[in-house]
């Protein structure tokens, strides 16, 4: 992240700053929660991408420090929306808001983000990337209820997750990228090609999550581990595991997604089986390839520090611990 903070830092501060300029509410309690999630840390990588993004394509205006407070608003709202949906305890290592205020809260809360979204991209005055936040937020909803239907299913295929990923995880981050590029007015073909990056590095992003959710500890991941395999949810290293195990091992893994309730002797049986079966490698190797498909969708732009910049932003996304 070093190179993108050299050159975005003071633009990432101002960010911060509209961000909670625009939590400004006749209620309370939506800066309140608001504040808090914002203030609970997170890498802030999609309004750098939409900031790195407009400078590759030379944009001098003053749109890019709002969107890129609005793309983090989308993203807030999904996490509060997401943590209900999960019954998640725990966001960036601290307690979740539904956990701190209830789920009625932080659902209406998320709804009030989601819509301030879409009245400041009107102010911001560009149909287009209205058009492109507008897609993706429908996707993001289409991304949750396919994981919802997939919940529980131990057939689930390698492409069916990936299809989640796109929709539920990469596609914020493909439209971060192609609304710095519709600032910067530049050709359809480098557009495309900034969404296609934004998508690379998005997939690659969530298939190491789900390799931390594996390796890391609680502390470092900031979420409780194995809750998404609690959650009756298989990630990418599972399903790798899945295709080489025994049918024995098959049905060990079925009855305990199948539980209630995991226990850590279960989440250490899935874990060993991962781990013998090699998910964790394989997943390293996808986000590998996602990080190189990156590198081959900026080829179209000429070398320069943002340029360099992103290419670290995406090679981060595979060395970071947390």
């Amino acid at each position: 992240m070093q190179a993108a903070l050299e050159l975005i830092g003071e633009d990432l501060k101002q960010v911060e700053e509209q961000f909670r300029k625009d939590l400004e509410s006749d209620v309370p309690l939506i800066r309140k929660v608001g504040e808090y999630v914002l203030a609970s840390g997170g890498k802030r990588i999609r309004p750098a991408m939409l900031l790195l993004a407009a400078r590759l394509c030379e944009y001098q205006g003053n749109q890019a420090i709002p969107l890129a407070s609005v793309v983090e608003f989308i993203h807030t709202a999904t996490l509060l929306h997401d943590d209900v949906v999960d019954s998640a305890t725990l966001r960036r290592g601290l307690a979740s808001a539904n956990t701190l205020w209830g789920n009625e809260a932080s659902v209406l809360i998320g709804d009030f983000l989601f819509s301030k979204s879409f009245s400041l991209m009107v102010a911001a005055g560009s149909l287009d990337v209205l058009r492109v936040m507008s897609k993706a937020t429908t996707v993001i909803a289409e991304g949750e209820v396919l994981q919802l239907l997939y919940t529980g299913e131990v057939e689930l295929t390698e492409q069916q997750y990936i299809e989640v990923v796109r929709a539920k995880t990469a596609v914020l981050l493909s439209a971060a990228c192609q609304c710095g590029a519709i600032l910067g007015g530049v050709s359809p073909e480098q557009e495309q090609a900034l969404a296609d990056f934004g998508m690379e590095l998005g997939i690659a992003f969530q298939l190491m999550d789900d390799i931390l959710d594996y390796t890391a500890s609680e502390e470092e991941f900031g979420k409780s581990i194995g809750h998404d395999l609690e959650e009756g949810k298989l990630t990418l290293p599972l399903i790798h595991a899945l295709r080489g195990c025994s049918d024995e091992e098959r049905g060990a893994v079925t009855a305990i997604i199948e539980k209630d309730e995991l226990t850590p002797e279960d989440f250490r049986l899935v874990s060993d089986l991962v781990q013998s079966y090699g998910g964790i490698e394989y997943t390293v190797e996808k986000a590998r390839d996602c990080v190189a498909n990156c590198a081959r969708h900026l080829s179209c732009f000429p070398a320069n520090s943002c340029k360099a910049a992103l290419l670290d932003l995406a090679e981060y996304v595979v060395t970071r611990n947390r």
